[in-house]
């Protein structure tokens, strides 16, 4: 399986985050599965293909040809996709995954992820997303997703879409064994029971 994560690229951060994306990385390398991510040395993203590297995972970069400097990418990629934008490189992550696990992260991840499931919620794709929660990070988004549920602002059915994911084994159990979201718009009232 391609699992594709997001996640921040900063490095000034709780080293709980740190130790959760390594952590994530090797799991995900020990049950055989490809990290497919944007290709940064620093931050979680980084953390995350060192844990994947640790186990021989293949790691595949995807990265706009300007990130292309000194220190700026992960050197230990099995390969890299370059794209000439930012959206090019969005879309091919998205084409690529089979999965999607977002980690702890600013705007650029919120935005990765609210794009992510609002395709899945339009029906274009079905593939299982998880959010790696480390420290309850995620606990005001949940809320807030909520919020918009009870105020009648999305369908219910939109907070089966996505999985509030503690640990990173329950992530990536979760993404394993989801089943896969087909039809469109009309479908997810099935998901309010």
């Amino acid at each position: 399986m391609n699992i594709c994560i997001y996640g921040a690229s900063g490095d000034r951060l709780d080293a709980a985050y740190f130790e959760a994306a390594r952590a994530l990385g090797r799991e995900l390398g020990r049950r055989g599965h490809s990290l497919l991510f944007g290709g940064g040395a620093h931050g979680l993203m980084g953390a995350c293909a060192e844990g994947a590297a640790e186990t021989g995972a293949e790691i595949v970069g995807i990265a706009p040809r300007f990130f292309d400097e000194p220190g700026v990418l992960f050197a230990g990629c099995t390969r890299f996709v370059w794209t000439e934008s930012m959206r090019e490189r969005k879309a091919a992550m998205e084409d690529g995954a089979d999965a999607f696990v977002v980690l702890p992260g600013g705007i650029g991840t919120l935005e990765e992820f609210f794009e992510t499931l609002t395709l899945k919620q339009l029906g274009l794709h079905g593939k299982p997303i998880a959010l790696l929660n480390t420290r309850g990070y995620f606990d005001a988004l949940r809320a807030l997703l909520e919020q918009a549920a009870e105020g009648g602002f999305m369908s219910r059915g939109c907070l089966k879409l996505c999985a509030f994911c503690a640990e990173p084994e329950e992530a990536l159990g979760y993404v394993e064994t989801a089943e896969p979201l087909t039809g469109g718009l009309t479908r997810l009232e099935d998901y309010t029971k």
